[in-house]
């Protein structure tokens, strides 16, 4: 779960220097989507010609709206991390479990109680915060990164019911196959030749994002959620070292004050959900309860 932090907040970084004019003229937020699903769907390709595993049965109506969520999600943060730190992004970000808590509520009829309700609150405080409400400090790309938070969270409640029906090497690849034709669709009007050096970030920004869905896939088969969850959270970490290394951004005391507070309330959410699973782990089974 280390490993995919590092790999997340590579690509930030990556859509941040393909995004500005680090490596030449800026290419579009939706170029950048399509690059990000083309190379990470040729990584997951060659994995899969090692691994030959079936495709059988997929749901392709889950599948399409996983990926339209996915794909505008994407969007919306490189837009955003262009011009606002990485540290800002990544931690609004992290309401992207939480949007995908209430969400759950009407789309998989869940129920939210008081501890879960409070680790929202907490949390959408902290991102009030990032945004800096006021008619002179008001920043529209921090908006750009909440919309991402939540197309994401709304990602989440279709990720869930595929994750219940399908292997995710079969998720992963026809997730990347449709961004893939999604996004060259899309970005088409906007597509201008990219430099050397932004194949290369495209190329690294798509890998790295395959990398990253694959060691986290791995970290949640391997352990509990509630223990790998807050590892999360050092993508934050690795994002603001990357921004100050390469960009030399510096976050300020507002931005350490919201990243904390949500971050805060993203560890109560999963804090809370790891003592839910507990408690329903030690159900006897002669009550019904599972091992």
């Amino acid at each position: 779960m280390v490993l995919a932090t590092v790999f997340i907040a590579g690509t930030t970084l990556c859509a941040k220097a393909l995004g500005t004019d680090t490596l030449g003229t800026s290419l579009h937020p939706l170029q950048i989507s399509q690059g990000r699903f083309v190379f990470a769907f040729f990584g997951l390709l060659s994995v899969a010609a090692v691994l030959r595993p079936k495709i059988s049965n997929p749901n392709l109506r889950l599948h399409i709206s996983r990926t339209i969520c996915g794909a505008t999600g994407v969007t919306l943060m490189f837009a955003a991390v262009a011009f606002i730190p990485l540290s800002d992004a990544t931690a609004i970000s992290f309401l992207n479990p939480v949007f995908g808590m209430l969400l759950a509520i009407p789309f998989l009829g869940e129920k939210v109680g008081p501890w879960r309700w409070a680790a929202a609150a907490i949390a959408f405080v902290g991102a009030l915060i990032l945004l800096r409400p006021g008619p002179d400090t008001f920043q529209v790309a921090a908006m750009l990164a909440l919309g991402a938070a939540f197309t994401m969270g709304l990602e989440l409640i279709f990720i869930k019911k595929l994750a219940d029906r399908e292997p995710p090497l079969q998720i992963l690849l026809i997730n990347n196959a449709l961004g893939c034709v999604l996004m060259s669709i899309a970005a088409a009007a906007y597509w201008a030749p990219p430099t050397l050096a932004q194949w290369g970030a495209l190329a690294a920004l798509g890998l790295m994002m395959a990398s990253a869905q694959t060691c986290f896939i791995n970290a949640m088969a391997r352990a509990d959620a509630s223990y790998v969850t807050p590892f999360s959270y050092l993508t934050l970490i690795f994002a603001s070292l990357y921004d100050w290394a390469i960009f030399k951004s510096v976050p300020d005391w507002i931005s350490v004050l919201g990243a904390c507070i949500i971050v805060s309330g993203a560890a109560l959410l999963a804090w809370r959900e790891g003592v839910n699973r507990s408690r329903f782990r030690r159900v006897p089974t002669s009550l019904g309860g599972r091992v």
